[in-house]
């Protein structure tokens, strides 16, 4: 029993098909697995700082505790909002410690229901930025550096501090 021609093409146009969103389903998702993991790596070095310490700044020209935390919220809604559709929502000036952490959880996640709806086309597609062109995976690779960096930085506090950091989790 052999397969027709339209059998055939069918069969060829649905595994490039299934291939295709395999490709887009690796990428998103194992970003996504990323996003998370950091998001509970940053969530326990916000919860180790004692609220007394979140004014804490190793130099004058440094941010403290607390405006590293506000500085990456800042950083994923400009770019969550202004490439990837996420509702901004920027902090209130007055948060408790609880409600800071709170606040940079939720902006993880809207900006993770943002990136599940990404298509392996708006993964490709290039916008302008202000350090030159970028794709909107690029967009999501600075993202997830930016967080790295600053939360580099906020264990350097802890320690500063004599605050145990929690032990790496982000894979």
């Amino acid at each position: 029993m052999g397969m027709n021609k339209a059998g055939l093409l069918w069969t060829l146009l649905l595994l490039a098909t299934a291939s295709v969103y395999s490709q887009q389903l690796e990428v998103t998702d194992a970003f996504l697995e990323k996003w998370t993991n950091s998001k509970t790596y940053l969530m326990e070095v916000a919860a180790a700082m004692p609220s007394e310490k979140y004014d804490y700044a190793p130099t004058e020209r440094q941010m403290t505790f607390e405006q590293q935390l506000r500085h990456i919220d800042a950083n994923i809604n400009w770019i969550g909002s202004s490439y990837f559709d996420m509702p901004s929502v920027p902090l209130s000036e007055t948060l408790s410690k609880q409600e800071l952490v709170n606040a940079l959880s939720n902006t993880f996640d809207n900006l993770a229901k943002a990136v599940e709806k990404l298509t392996q086309e708006d993964l490709k597609t290039v916008k302008p930025f202000f350090a030159g062109p970028k794709s909107n995976l690029q967009l999501l690779n600075l993202l997830q550096d930016h967080v790295t960096h600053h939360r580099g930085q906020l264990i350097v506090y802890l320690n500063l501090c004599e605050v145990a950091a929690p032990v790496y989790s982000g894979w």
